[in-house]
């Protein structure tokens, strides 16, 4: 097989390449092309600034607020915080998370070892298909979420708790992924735990006479040990309504009640003993730091 070429047409092309090689010849005549970049552009946004500077550069933890699909699971749909929000959760996070752990003996070297190197916002809340809603969510000690931040008000007591309940819930996961669950935990409410499909079911009230001190709690002994110290840390009706027996207690309702929360008095010494034997910090005087805040 014999090809033929077309002259003409080929010389013309030829001239137009050599054409367009000179132009981007003179484009880049003083550039180097592929050079690495051997420093990051500085940050121009305030907001990132700040960022930097309070967050990665001091206790090496990210701020992401901008929405990012590998943030959620699949089908699930989120919102992504308004600019003007962000600040204010930001100083949120510092008053009542990073601060109190700054002012507690131990506090500062357990939270600079174990927080999380990335921290998500999201501006709404997330909602499952079974009618529950995700307050927050933690990976493996690597991301903690926060949800609603759109609506954020230190003067509503829902809004505050929801986001108190998630910091120190997640937060403590990192305890018993690090150091185990203290000896006999589970053995103390053991009849109690429904699993994680049904613990919705339950009341405040069913989980109290379980020993619990919330429905989420008798989710499976991890969870329970996350949310006794959560509620622990940010109720400040918790000693009262928990801790303390009913008096002139003579119906079998307010016993059963009373049963569950000397369970839950065990599990809170449990708990105690163990932050201090493995992180060296008191969770009592870490507690009256931060109910020194809510006044």
């Amino acid at each position: 097989m014999r090809i033929f070429i077309n002259k003409k047409l080929s010389m013309k092309r030829l001239f137009v390449s050599l054409f367009l090689i000179s132009i981007l010849s003179a484009c880049y005549e003083d550039e180097l092309l592929n050079e690495p970049i051997k420093e990051a552009p500085p940050l121009q946004d305030e907001l990132d600034i700040y960022i930097q500077e309070n967050f990665i550069d001091t206790y090496n933890m990210a701020i992401r607020y901008r929405f990012v699909d590998r943030y959620l699971s699949p089908g699930i749909r989120a919102v992504p915080p308004k600019l003007e929000m962000v600040r204010p959760m930001l100083d949120f996070i510092q008053d009542f998370w990073v601060d109190p752990y700054m002012q507690v003996e131990n506090g500062e070297a357990f939270f600079r070892e174990n927080v999380p190197p990335e921290i998500i916002l999201l501006g709404g809340l997330i909602y499952n298909p079974d009618g529950t809603v995700v307050l927050g969510t933690a990976a493996a000690g690597a991301i903690i979420t926060f949800t609603n931040v759109n609506a954020i008000d230190i003067e509503d007591p829902d809004w505050v708790n929801l986001q108190l309940l998630v910091i120190y819930h997640e937060f403590a996961h990192t305890v018993h992924q690090r150091f185990k669950l203290p000896n006999a935990f589970e053995a103390i409410s053991p009849t109690g735990y429904t699993g994680p499909g049904a613990w919705f079911t339950l009341t405040d009230n069913d989980a109290l006479e379980r020993g619990f001190v919330s429905p989420y709690a008798t989710s499976s002994p991890n969870e329970d040990f996350a949310e006794t110290v959560a509620f622990y840390l940010f109720d400040q009706n918790f000693p009262e309504a928990v801790l303390t027996d009913e008096p002139d207690c003579t119906t079998p309702a307010c016993e059963t009640r009373n049963e569950g929360r000397a369970r839950v008095r065990e599990k809170l010494a449990s708990v105690t003993d163990h932050y201090k034997r493995v992180t060296g910090i008191d969770i009592e005087e870490l507690r009256a730091v931060i109910q020194a805040k809510l006044q």
